[in-house]
């Protein structure tokens, strides 16, 4: 993701439940009031997560909220999404998806250089708990030795 992209939703527990093997960078297929509601911000990914039906990607439990501006033709919140990829990385995601406790998961969905909404997606395994705790005190160690080094440097 280049630092000229405007990030629209990122999906916080993605790292902290799952260890991402692989991230993988797709277009989505959308509305023209979905467009308008991502342009205002108005979307959530922390539930969400990507699968295969009929040799193609979809994201589900993406929520777009309705364009408030929107008519009647106003599309549905948490539809289905077809995410827009290569041949080659489809069948590539078929079959590591085939792989037990593989999944996809949506890290961040974006507006790139160019304009377009992108999602990037984490090839992921859930953790076990014992890795969860392992992340956290990483976590804290790191911001400890952040705090020891500013003091001493302050």
């Amino acid at each position: 993701m280049s630092d000229e992209s405007k990030t629209i939703a990122f999906n916080r527990k993605a790292r902290y439940e799952y260890a991402i093997e692989e991230e993988i960078e797709a277009g989505i297929v959308l509305t023209g009031t979905e467009v308008k509601s991502l342009r205002a911000g108005k979307a959530d990914i922390n539930d969400a997560y990507a699968t295969s039906r009929d040799e193609e990607i979809w994201l589900l439990n993406a929520t777009i909220a309705e364009y408030s501006a929107g008519n009647r033709f106003n599309h549905e919140p948490r539809r289905p999404r077809k995410l827009l990829l290569h041949k080659r990385q489809i069948k590539k995601l078929l079959g590591r998806l085939k792989v037990r406790g593989v999944t996809l998961i949506p890290l961040s969905l974006y507006f790139n250089r160019r304009g377009k909404a992108k999602v990037m997606l984490g090839l992921a395994m859930g953790k076990k708990q014992y890795e969860k705790r392992e992340t956290i005190k990483k976590r804290d160690w790191q911001r400890d030795k952040a705090r020891i080094m500013r003091s001493k440097n302050g």
